[in-house]
């Protein structure tokens, strides 16, 4: 057999034929209970959308742009920006924090983070003191969001972790709405607690965080690496099969984590920041995590997400109120669009939902710019157009580029460097929203329109990557879908490892040896190299 990169087919998924056929989410109390402890990490994400939607709606509040003088330009840039720049002073400390104290102890000391600052910009009497709140606000949640998504993925039950890790980012919205319709229902208090009720209001998942996370389990895959074998695997027996530490799927799990650390700490030597260029499986992982991270925040929905009122006010809609209560509808229209696109992750699969979504963006895009442009002769349906539009065009958006940007990222990572990629990926996506919470508003300003054409033409730039570049990881556990991109064959990383084959015989009669087969026991069916 050839050397290539694993291949595995979705409808046979290596361990499908492992799974109890009436353990369900609906019907397993500890698959509830597991679930339960995801979305305690999920809402990670949603104190980030808070934050954006928070910033926008506040720009419509007069009380807020009384007490801190009207900011424009620069200074407007600036308050919208420097929550990243604090993510990104978080970003060199990150990921050896949750490879070295454990995912939990991340997320509990970027949450704490995120109290305090919470209670600081709540408080703010000062410009500068609103500035310094909000950085450490970025600061915390870069914790926070380098270990929570990753802690998702490796503790899921293995059906359901897509959808649960690719809700991840979707649950951004949560924390969106509830900003979008706190700043709805607080502008009309005559006092400044219009804007400092939302902002007391954002540490609310963080608290959360902070009074339940020790309760939540570990990482099984950080407890392997840190020989904490026992407890990894009295971890998923307990949540993956009711204590059964003998069940079939719960030893397959373990004896390929094992082996897969195991491969990439002492075979490939896959540790550390070199191995990002020196591997060319990682080369093709950071050429993507690059590109998704740039596009996600690329694509024209910086615009909206951060100066929506900029945009109303360049189509004639400039009553505060209007404004507010179309960003609380349009946050609502995205949580739903992008939750259901959670749900098809296994269905259709990765590549099917990025191309649907760059070809959507495209068009309404378009459609939006030529709207745009018209409504600045005063045309109302010009204007109404551009509404329409801004929906169409984030449900496009949403059907990829928020559910799948996290969860692609983090599964084609392999354990021994995923928090370092992720940190990566996050590292882009701070740069990126910097230089447009900077540029977007004094482009949009002297450009007007024409600053659409600039993002038209970089989305069909995007379209063409993600058709070249992105793979179908469809049906396939954390390990098989990071050999994905590796010239070697994932049946190896468990050969020498353990006999798994005597699991195959006690479930479904899959009890040849892999030397003596093509096929080994964990289901690799197929093998590919990826370009």
């Amino acid at each position: 057999m050839g050397a290539g990169a694993v291949a595995v087919d979705g409808s046979t998924a290596g361990y499908a034929h492992l799974l109890d056929p009436n353990r369900k989410w609906y019907n397993n109390w500890r698959i509830i209970a597991l679930n339960g402890w995801i979305v305690l990490f999920l809402i990670t994400s949603s104190t980030n959308g808070y934050d954006g939607s928070m910033m926008n709606g506040l720009q419509s509040l007069t009380q807020w742009e009384d007490a801190f003088n009207h900011p424009t330009g620069g200074m407007l840039g600036l308050l919208n920006a420097i929550q990243n720049i604090g993510s990104l002073a978080a970003y060199p400390f990150a990921p050896y924090v949750s490879d070295g104290i454990g995912r939990r102890p991340t997320v509990f000391s970027g949450a704490l983070i995120m109290c305090a600052a919470t209670a600081l910009q709540t408080a703010s009497q000062s410009i500068g003191m609103f500035i310094g709140a909000r950085f450490m606000i970025g600061f915390g949640l870069g914790f926070a969001a380098n270990s929570a998504p990753m802690l998702v993925s490796e503790i899921a039950y293995p059906p359901y972790r897509a959808q649960m890790t690719s809700l991840y980012n979707s649950l951004w919205y949560s924390g969106s709405i509830i900003a979008a319709w706190t700043t709805f229902g607080s502008f009309k208090i005559p006092s400044s607690w219009a804007w400092r009720l939302p902002s007391l209001l954002q540490g609310l998942p963080s608290i959360l965080q902070v009074t339940l996370v020790w309760f939540a389990p570990e990482s099984p895959r950080w407890l392997v690496s840190n020989g904490r074998e026992k407890q990894a695997l009295q971890t998923l027996a307990y949540y993956h099969a009711d204590g059964n530490e003998d069940d079939p799927l719960v030893q397959y799990e373990y004896e390929e984590i094992k082996a897969a650390i195991d491969f990439d700490r002492i075979v490939a030597a896959n540790v550390g920041w070199k191995s990002f260029l020196s591997s060319p499986g990682n080369r093709k992982r950071v050429r993507i995590i690059v590109a998704i991270a740039f596009f996600s925040q690329w694509s024209g929905n910086g615009l909206v997400s951060f100066y929506l009122n900029k945009v109303f006010d360049a189509i004639g809609i400039v009553d505060p109120t209007t404004q507010l209560l179309i960003n609380g509808i349009l946050q609502i229209w995205n949580l739903i669009v992008s939750v259901t696109s959670s749900m098809l992750v296994e269905r259709v699969g990765r590549r099917l939902l990025f191309m649907t979504s760059c070809v959507g963006m495209i068009i309404f895009w378009t459609a939006q710019t030529v709207c745009f442009k018209l409504s600045q002769n005063g045309n109302l349906a010009a204007a109404h157009g551009t509404i329409v539009f801004i929906f169409l065009y984030y449900m496009a958006y949403d059907i990829a580029f928020t559910p799948l940007i996290v969860s692609y990222t983090v599964e084609i990572l392999p354990y021994p460097i995923r928090a370092k990629g992720f940190n990566i990926f996050n590292f882009v996506i701070s740069l990126a929203l910097i230089f447009n919470q900077y540029v977007n508003p004094i482009a949009l300003e002297n450009l007007s329109w024409r600053y659409y054409i600039v993002y038209a033409c970089w989305i069909l730039f995007e379209t063409v990557f993600c058709y070249i570049y992105i793979v179908e990881t469809k049906g396939r556990t954390l390990e098989e879908t990071a050999a994905l991109f590796d010239d070697v064959d994932a049946s190896a990383l468990i050969t020498n490892q353990a006999d798994l084959s005597e699991i195959g015989t006690e479930t479904k009669d899959h009890s040849e040896k892999a030397s003596d087969s093509q096929e080994s026991v964990i289901g690799i069916h197929n093998v590919e190299t990826v370009a």
